[in-house]
């Protein structure tokens, strides 16, 4: 025999409540923080789906999260290093804070690559200027994560060149890139 649809109605109403719940969680103050992601080098000089589709994970790269007050006052500051497979996983727990921890005052940034060959940050993904953490990746209990897109590096050969310095008179312009042309 089947349920009745009232039954069915109730049921169904309380699953939703209870999805509803979860997914409104991590509005709550959480007692910890968890921030992973990658970090890859991507390479400009390939083809388009070697610079798409080819970087490759840094091992021993730097990653640093800031979390601020409501005053702009760091509160936490603490970085982790990437594993063998490009990956950072960072606690931040608001135990070890002093004032109330507020993800969305909270940034993750790229500080440093050790490969030579791959040690220009690029701001994919907000990895040079910084991510500010706004909704989480994954709820579950007191477990809050974050996992901002992928992080990027590239070669020092792929870095765009800085155009701000140039004079503005003209006549001043002409000689400044004339004189920058031939001193090479």
């Amino acid at each position: 025999m089947g349920m009745s649809p009232l039954v069915k109605l109730v049921v169904v109403s309380c699953i939703m409540l209870g999805c509803i719940n979860t997914s409104e969680a991590w509005r709550d103050k959480p007692k910890s923080i968890h921030i992973e992601g990658k970090v890859l080098c991507q390479d400009c000089t390939g083809g388009w789906n070697d610079w798409v589709k080819g970087a490759k994970p840094i091992k021993g790269s730097r990653v640093s999260a800031t979390c601020m007050d409501e005053r702009g006052k760091v509160i936490y500051y603490g970085s982790d290093e990437t594993d063998e497979l490009g990956e950072f996983d960072m606690v931040v727990d608001s135990r070890e804070v002093c004032k109330e921890l507020k993800p969305e005052l909270c940034s993750v940034r790229l500080v440093s690559s050790p490969d030579p060959t791959c040690n220009v940050a690029t701001d994919f993904g907000g990895a040079k200027s910084g991510v500010k953490l706004t909704r989480p990746s994954f709820v579950y209990r007191d477990l809050v994560k974050y996992r901002p897109e992928p992080f990027y590096y590239t070669s020092p050969m792929c870095e765009e060149p800085d155009t701000t310095e140039a004079p503005e008179d003209d006549q001043e312009a002409k000689y400044y890139f004339y004189k920058k042309e031939t001193t090479y």
